[in-house]
């Protein structure tokens, strides 16, 4: 099986390659990615050189390019993850996230839908997408995959949309799909433009930790490995045209994540109780910012035997010890050194 995923280089997208790579040696893996600032081909340096891995240098908005790699390759299935995810970005540019979100998943399906004509036996064009898209909670109550859209930000517009194509194309085209709805991921390699990451990095270098209002948002949250593990299992076994939604059972308000934080780097790097605590500033908040996010992934739990391997708390050590453990992956990427990677390695080889 060739199987194309979008956005490889990326946060969760890294993830999933080293898994399927590792995990599927008879399959094709192949990496496309445009390399955007979040894109880091250092994430794979550990299976970049395996026999069933492929990078693809593309951008998903290049509509003759996609089209071309999928005559070229015949990619039997397509696990979508290539997007930009960041809200504050969104707002400050949301033509950005229409061009990427929306039509570069349409120029995939279409470079989908004429590769296999309606013959989509053994098939799957799989579409990785957001809780967001849900809007936002009150007090109490869940996301399930019946839940109606109301996204609040152009970015989970924009994923919203993108879910409404890959459905409307399965219903108007016949093409195979499976779409899911993850929660806030986090874990090692993530950008830190995100919150841990970024606070991670903050303490480190003693800069102030700005948490939006009064920091009672609150998110679930879910550990990037073991989000990598639901998509293998959906992408396996899950049921065409269904949804489902990928949650860690897993609540925090912001600022009690940030305080478990600064207390678990206290620890780490043997400061006084408190110390980091101390770099906590409160800023403006965000315009349309969501009050909560939840997820009920008992479907998954369920039909799949999916379910989180680690807590929050333990998550969050791991995180932490890997980001510690890997300062120079850090320092290229808050440098830009981790930009040059392609090039050192793809074109002067």
């Amino acid at each position: 099986m060739n199987i194309l995923i979008t956005g490889g280089a990326g946060f969760i997208g890294s993830h999933v390659i080293r898994l399927f790579v590792n995990k599927y040696p008879n399959h094709h893996i192949y990496n496309l990615d445009a390399l955007t600032y979040a894109g880091n081909l250092e994430n794979l340096e550990d299976i970049e050189n395996e026999p069933n891995y492929t990078f693809i240098k593309a951008n998903i908005t290049d509509a003759d390019t996609i089209e071309s790699l999928f005559s070229l390759y015949k990619f039997d299935s397509v696990i979508h993850l290539a997007a930009e995810s960041h809200v504050d970005r969104s707002i400050t540019d949301p033509l950005a996230f229409v061009n990427t979100n929306v039509l570069g998943t349409i120029n995939l399906l279409n470079a989908f839908r004429l590769l296999w004509g309606s013959d989509f036996k053994g098939k799957l064009f799989y579409h990785v997408s957001t809780d967001e898209v849900y809007g936002s909670l009150g007090k109490t109550g869940l996301f399930t995959e019946a839940t109606s859209y109301n996204p609040n930000s152009p970015y989970s517009a924009s994923k919203a949309s993108s879910d409404h194509f890959v459905r409307s194309y399965g219903e108007t085209y016949g093409l195979p799909y499976i779409i899911t709805n993850c929660s806030n991921n986090y874990g090692p390699n993530q950008f830190p433009e995100k919150l841990i990451p970024l606070f991670i990095n903050n303490i480190l270098n003693n800069k102030p930790l700005p948490v939006y209002g009064d920091g009672n948002y609150t998110r679930d949250w879910l550990y990037v490995i073991d989000h990598a593990i639901a998509i293998d299992l959906v992408f396996h076994q899950g049921k065409i045209k269904e949804t489902y939604n990928i949650g860690g059972f897993n609540e925090w308000t912001n600022i009690d994540l940030v305080k478990l934080l600064c207390a678990q780097m206290d620890k780490k790097l043997q400061k006084n109780p408190g110390t980091s605590e101390k770099l906590i500033t409160y800023v403006k908040d965000r315009p349309g910012h969501d009050l909560r996010y939840a997820i009920d992934a008992s479907k998954i739990s369920k039909e799949l035997g999916w379910k989180p391997s680690v807590t929050f708390e333990e998550g969050l050590k791991l995180t932490i010890d890997w980001y510690l453990n890997n300062d120079i992956w850090l320092n290229n990427v808050t440098s830009g050194d981790y930009q040059s990677y392609y090039q050192k390695q793809y074109i002067n080889s």
